[in-house]
């Protein structure tokens, strides 16, 4: 009986695909991304107010009355600002959100794992944990490379980059505005070769960093646009000794070597391999170029020149309404599950190991601190309130909006 239903449910939804592409109701995109400043010029055109995925499902009944395609537009677009250290990617970024009217995601790093949602850093809690189970953040990385922890950091910085740009699709299919991304996690692997690349990491670390990656990368949509700030690695030296953050300037990682294989991992692969993909914009920014000129660059790309047989896009080519749903279901609501394809077997490789006693002390440090006890929202004790009505628990994890600390 229930694979009845199921078929009948299969053919309902297929119908209504079909009827919404004979009534020109599946989604067509302008061909190019416009500014606000465009955008003003042109005609108004209504669309549902953005689906609140943070807080709500989106399950079969919501597929019937709330179509993905709705709320997309010619700015429904993932774009990443990548580049070397210190190229002025953030701000970059930064101005084109504004002036794109797109959401700005900060560069992924581990103060989004580490600060919890009540603001405890449980970095605090170091001086009660183990060696092994200690943090080890960027900082701790750039003035001791050569720790065991290492590897782990780099794999964590993967997991957050991921969980990121999990967060980074739905926003898109749940409510039609663009987002742009400082770095994503399709370019974290020059990371991990520059490292690998000085010693910092083992031989069977890095076959295990990419065994993670291999595992996950391939349920992602790759971005639209790439915009690549390249600055010679003399330049990036000196702009890290200008912009005065310590643990860059005396860090024994930065290194000529170590930024020369990044921008070699840069240049001939990321940039080679997603440009099969994606749209790629390339800029010398040694000495900070003009955003302006960014954007009316952006505004000339016809995202909509490439046919069925090309790969550029293929990953958001979809013409069935059910599809669009598809995706939008799976970043939105299964985020979890996504995240649970890093749940690999590490006992092969030493720096990820750590026994049993010390692992059954992190966790009872870690769970009584303060808002690790309960999960968000029902902590009482720090002002959560109305717990007594609350029936479920947070519909999904989505990483906070937090800079990287500087000091």
């Amino acid at each position: 009986m229930s694979t009845f239903v199921r078929l009948g449910l299969k053919r309902i939804i297929q119908n209504q695909a079909l009827n919404n592409n004979f009534n020109q109701k599946n989604v067509t995109f302008i061909r190019t991304i416009t500014s606000k400043t465009t955008r003003m010029s042109q005609e108004d055109v209504s669309k549902p107010s953005p689906w609140p995925y943070n807080e709500k499902g989106y399950n079969l009944f919501n597929y019937f009355f709330d179509k993905t395609t709705s709320r997309l537009d010619e700015n429904s677009k993932i774009i990443v600002v990548e580049g070397p250290l210190a190229a002025g990617k953030s701000k970059c970024a930064k101005q084109l959100a504004s002036e794109l009217d797109m959401l700005y995601l900060p560069e992924a790093n581990l103060d989004m794992m580490y600060i919890n949602n009540y603001g405890f850093d449980q970095r605090k809690l170091d001086s009660e944990l183990p060696e092994s189970c200690i943090s080890w953040d960027v900082m701790d990385f750039l003035r001791n490379p050569k720790h065991r922890h290492t590897l782990r950091f780099q794999l964590q910085q993967y997991v957050v980059k991921l969980s990121q740009y999990i967060d980074a699709l739905a926003h898109v299919l749940s409510t039609g505005q663009g987002v742009i991304l400082d770095r994503c996690v399709y370019s974290d692997f020059v990371f991990a070769e520059a490292m690998f690349s000085q010693g910092f990491i083992s031989k069977l670390g890095i076959k295990k960093y990419y065994e993670f990656r291999d595992n996950t990368i391939g349920e992602l949509l790759r971005p639209h646009l790439i915009i690549y700030l390249d600055i010679p690695v003399p330049k990036v030296l000196e702009n890290i000794k200008k912009r005065g953050i310590s643990y860059e300037q005396d860090s024994k990682a930065l290194t000529p070597q170590y930024l020369s294989v990044m921008e070699k991992h840069y240049k001939q692969n990321y940039l080679k391999e997603l440009s099969k993909h994606s749209e790629l914009l390339v800029y010398d920014w040694t000495d900070a170029g003009d955003v302006e000129i960014v954007i009316e660059d952006i505004e000339r790309i016809d995202f909509n020149k490439y046919d069925a047989q090309d790969t550029h896009l293929k990953d958001w080519d979809h013409k069935m309404e059910e599809d669009w749903a598809s995706l939008r279901h799976k970043y939105a609501d299964k985020k979890e599950i996504l995240m649970n394809y890093c749940n690999i077997p590490c006992f092969e490789v030493p720096e990820l190991v750590v026994d049993a006693e010390d692992a059954n002390t992190y966790h009872n440090v870690i769970e009584e601190a303060p808002g690790n006890k309960f999960l968000p929202g029902y902590n009482t004790h720090l002002g959560d309130t109305g717990t007594i009505f609350k029936m479920s628990s947070p519909h999904r994890n989505t990483l906070p909006l937090r800079e990287r600390r500087t000091s």
